[in-house]
C-alpha cells in the first residue's frame, strides 16, 4: 500500500492537540450554558437550493452524493437539486427554527459546536472542514436590540476565558453604513458596501476606484465613504464624527443609537484581553446581515482575518407568514487553534490524559494492579496499568515517554504498602489508592502558552 498523503485544507488534531481543542470546547460550553444558551446539533447536509438562497458562496459548497447514484435518483426527502454539505451553521440553524417554531419557547437562545465544510484554497487559518461555535438568540416576529450587545457580551467572556492572545472584537452596523450611503444617494447601496468590504485586502486606493467603476459613486461620494469607513472609537463619540460628516438619514440615525448601545453595554470588558471598538470599515460579506454586525481578531495575528465574527439577520428565517429575526456570532475554533498550535504558542502539558502509571511486580500482580487502578479512577484520577511486567527502568521510561507523571509501586513501602513516584523529580512517597491525590495541576493535562506569547 503506497504511503497516504494529507489531504489539503481538512486539518487533522494529534493527541496533543486534540487535549488543546476539547478544554477550548469545554470552556466555551461553560460560558455559553451559564447564560443560559441550549446546545444543538443539525444535520450534516441541506439542499442545495437552501445553502445557495443567501450570500454570495456557491463557489464553495461541496455536494454530496452517492456514488452508484442512478440518474435522476435523490435521497428520501431530499430536493431535486440534491443535498450539499453546509458551509455555516446560520443557514442551517434558520432551516431549525422554521421547521420546530411550534415547539421553541422565544426568544429561542442556542450555541452550537460543529464541523462545516467550505470549498476555500487551504492556507493558514482557512481550511476546508473546521469546527465553529456558534451562539445565536432567535425572536419571533421582533427582536429587542438589547440581545445585540448581550451577542458581544457573551462571547467576549468566552473567548477571555481561553488561552488565546488578546483580541480586538470589532462592531459596526448594517443599517448605520447603509443609511449613511442612501443619505450620500448611493443608487445601490449593497454594491458600496460590497466595495468597501474589500479595504483590508486592497486597500483605499484601489477601492476608491472600484467604488466609481462598479458602484456608480462620484468622486466626492467614493471621498466621503472612505471617510466614514475610516472612523474608530469605543464610546459614543464615534456618532459625533459620523454626523460630523454632514450626512442625514433615517436608517442613519437608528444604525447610530444601536451602535453606541452595543459600546456602552459592553463598555466594561477588560480591554486587556479584548478590546470592543467601533470600526466603521467593518461590512460583513454575507447579505443577510441587517443590524450590528461583529468581527473579531488575535493579535499579534491579523494576518489570520476574522477567527469570530456574526451579526443581525431580520429575514434569514421565516415560513411566509412568520419571520423569525435572530443574531448570532461565530467563532472559528479550527481557524484560530491550528495556526496557534502550529506555531507553539498553545500546547497541552501531557499527551495523555492518564496521572499515573501502575507498575507490575510480574503478571500474576495484575488483579491487584487493577484494583489500585479502579480506586483511583473511581475517585477522578485516570490511571493506566502497565501492559507488561517489564523491568521497572523500562516502565518507567514508558510512562515518561507518555509524559505521565506519576509511576505506582504495589508494596514498595518498608511496611508493605504502595508508593507513588513523581517521575520528574524523582521523589517517592508512601501512598494510599484511596487517599493519595496529585497536585491539582498535575490531575489533568492543562493547556500552556508559549513564554513568548
Amino acid at each position: 500500500m503506497a504511503r497516504p498523503r494529507p489531504l489539503s485544507g481538512f486539518p487533522e488534531f494529534s493527541p496533543a492537540s486534540r487535549i488543546v481543542e476539547q478544554q477550548v470546547l469545554d470552556g466555551l460550553r461553560r460560558t455559553f450554558e451559564l447564560h443560559g444558551f441550549a446546545s444543538l446539533e443539525t444535520r450534516a447536509v441541506e439542499p442545495l437550493s437552501q445553502l445557495l438562497r443567501k450570500g454570495e458562496i456557491d463557489k464553495e459548497v461541496y455536494v454530496v452524493r452517492r456514488v452508484h447514484e442512478e440518474p435522476g435518483e435523490a435521497a428520501d426527502g431530499a430536493a431535486e437539486d440534491g443535498l450539499a454539505l453546509h458551509f455555516d451553521l446560520t443557514v442551517p440553524f434558520a432551516r431549525y427554527v422554521v421547521e420546530n417554531s411550534g415547539t421553541l419557547v422565544f426568544p429561542f437562545k442556542r450555541y452550537q459546536i460543529q464541523k462545516v465544510w467550505r470549498g476555500e484554497r487551504p492556507q493558514e487559518g482557512r481550511y476546508r472542514e473546521f469546527c465553529q461555535a456558534d451562539i445565536d438568540i432567535v425572536g419571533r416576529d421582533t427582536l429587542p436590540g438589547h440581545h445585540e450587545a448581550e451577542m458581544a457580551l457573551v462571547m467576549a467572556e468566552a473567548l477571555t476565558s481561553l488561552p488565546l492572545p488578546p483580541l480586538r472584537m470589532q462592531v459596526n452596523n448594517r443599517k448605520l453604513i447603509e443609511g449613511f450611503y442612501r443619505g450620500l444617494g448611493a443608487a445601490d447601496p449593497a454594491a458600496v458596501m460590497r466595495s468597501v468590504d474589500k479595504l483590508d485586502k486592497i486597500g483605499a486606493e484601489a477601492v476608491r476606484a472600484d467604488l466609481v467603476a462598479t458602484a456608480g459613486l462620484g468622486e466626492e461620494q467614493a471621498e466621503a465613504c472612505l471617510a466614514l469607513a475610516a472612523i474608530t472609537g469605543t464610546d459614543a463619540r464615534v456618532a459625533d464624527r459620523v454626523r460630523a460628516l454632514g450626512v442625514s438619514d433615517p436608517l442613519l440615525e437608528e444604525g447610530l443609537q444601536a451602535l453606541v448601545a452595543v459600546l456602552e453595554a459592553t463598555a466594561g470588558i477588560a480591554p486587556e484581553r479584548v478590546e470592543i471598538v467601533a470600526d466603521l470599515s467593518i461590512a460583513r460579506g454575507l447579505d443577510y446581515y441587517t443590524g450590528t454586525v461583529y468581527e473579531t481578531r488575535m493579535v499579534g495575528f491579523e494576518s489570520l482575518g476574522s477567527i469570530c465574527s456574526g451579526g443581525r439577520y431580520d429575514a434569514l428565517a421565516s415560513d411566509g407568514r412568520t419571520t423569525y429575526p435572530g443574531v448570532g456570532i461565530s467563532f472559528g475554533v479550527t481557524r484560530a487553534l491550528v495556526p496557534l498550535l502550529t506555531r507553539g504558542v498553545l500546547a497541552a502539558s501531557r499527551s495523555t490524559p492518564t496521572c499515573v502509571w501502575v507498575a507490575l511486580v510480574d503478571e500474576e500482580s495484575r488483579p491487584a494492579a487493577r484494583r489500585t487502578a479502579e480506586a483511583l479512577r473511581r475517585r477522578g484520577i485516570a490511571a493506566e496499568i502497565s501492559p507488561d511486567a517489564a523491568r521497572f527502568g523500562k516502565q518507567i521510561r514508558a510512562a515518561e515517554r507518555r509524559g505521565i507523571p506519576f509511576v505506582w509501586f504495589a508494596g514498595a513501602a518498608e511496611d508493605g504498602g504502595d508508593q507513588v513516584r513523581d517521575i520528574r523529580s524523582g521523589e517517592q512517597v508512601d501512598a494510599d489508592a484511596h487517599r493519595w491525590d496529585p497536585p491539582a495541576e498535575d490531575l489533568r493535562p492543562r493547556v500552556v502558552r508559549a513564554a513568548t506569547d
